[in-house]
């Protein structure tokens, strides 16, 4: 059974999870930060640093943020970069 989560709920388990992440992103000189929860399915988050244009930002976006977040949320569907809206 899915436990669904209220934006208001999610937004602590996402910074959570984005906790998680973050320790990487700062090894290779970046950042991530939560923008916005478009809806309870969608999160939208924004690299920051050297994360900004690295060119494997997308896959890091898919296969890290996405994966991570998905497994602290199961109800998140997406996760979308910022500058990609």
């Amino acid at each position: 059974m899915l436990i669904m989560f209220t934006s208001d709920e999610l937004k602590p388990i996402i910074e959570n999870a984005l906790e998680e992440i973050r320790p990487y992103l700062i090894a290779d000189g970046g950042d991530i930060k939560l923008v916005e929860i478009n809806s309870e399915e969608e999160v939208v988050v924004q690299f920051e640093g050297a994360c900004q244009s690295c060119n494997i930002n997308q896959m890091t976006l898919k296969n890290g943020v996405e994966e991570t977040i998905k497994r602290y949320a199961p109800q998140i569907k997406r996760v979308i970069e910022y500058n990609n809206i």
